[in-house]
């Protein structure tokens, strides 16, 4: 049975090495651990538990080290940064038709539920497409 949790240990590692994430880094020790085992006793019940439990055990202790070191910063795309900011309107918006927004000293169509006249501030709420969708600023 050391045979097939060498094999699998290693298989688990290639896997590991093969992929940008961790995948199966956490199985890995549970097949070291049982591989471990597998030279106390002969029992496959107790060296598969014992595989269990290791994985279970490696992948709850070092998740917590993980999300600390593990990089999650939002890089906005040019499109996203501008929801949330000011623009002027630069050709009327009329419910159900679009005008448009200078944003950035970018043109963007732009709609909107409600009339804004040219000159208007607006603030952006989302993109729909590559559209605007827009509010009059300081409207709830």
């Amino acid at each position: 049975m050391s045979l097939i949790w060498v094999i699998a240990f290693l298989g688990l590692l290639l896997v590991e090495f093969l992929t940008v994430g961790l995948v199966s880094i956490w199985f890995a020790v549970g097949a070291l651990a049982a591989l471990i085992t597998s030279f106390i006793t002969e029992s496959v019940l107790i060296q598969t538990i014992v595989f269990v439990v290791a994985s279970i055990v490696t992948l709850f202790v070092t998740q917590p080290l993980i999300k600390k070191f593990k990089v999650t910063k939002f890089e906005p795309t040019n499109s996203d940064r501008v929801i949330g900011k000011t623009g002027e309107v630069t050709k009327e918006i009329k419910p159900n038709e679009y005008g448009e927004v200078v944003v950035f000293g970018t043109e963007w169509l732009a709609a909107s539920d409600k009339k804004q006249a040219v000159g208007t501030k607006v603030v952006v709420e989302k993109i729909e497409g590559n559209k605007l969708i827009v509010k009059k600023e300081g409207e709830e």
